[in-house]
């Protein structure tokens, strides 16, 4: 999937072909908080995504409420040792790097 990115913000690209529209959201924020976008060209798309993250970085300054951002797809887990080895040979067993591994397992219990 393509995105935007500004600032460590993450935004979405979708199109409603009727209308020949652009628009998007920014990606990861707490449920509850919707930052939307749009425009006629991806040019006024990348455009009205920063004037947005811009808003919303003013908008939590002005009013004393945390930043979040959009995740990044790259975090660190703290496990016990030894489920980190089994996960490793499980790993290891199916040819595939602990990484690829872990993926598929978070995506098997999320879906």
């Amino acid at each position: 999937m393509d995105t935007l990115k500004y600032k460590g913000f993450i935004g979405s690209i979708e199109a409603e072909l009727d209308s020949d529209t652009l628009y998007g959201k920014v990606l990861g924020l707490d449920k509850g908080t919707l930052v939307t976008y749009e425009g006629n060209t991806l040019a006024e798309l990348r455009e009205d995504f920063i004037n947005a993250v811009e808003d919303y970085i003013a908008f939590c300054k002005e009013k004393g409420l945390p930043l979040h951002k959009s995740y990044t797809g790259s975090f660190n887990i703290r496990i016990p040792i030894e489920l980190h080895a089994k996960a490793a040979a499980k790993a290891q067993e199916e040819g595939i790097s602990l990484n690829a591994f872990v993926k598929e397992s978070l995506m098997q219990a999320v879906v």
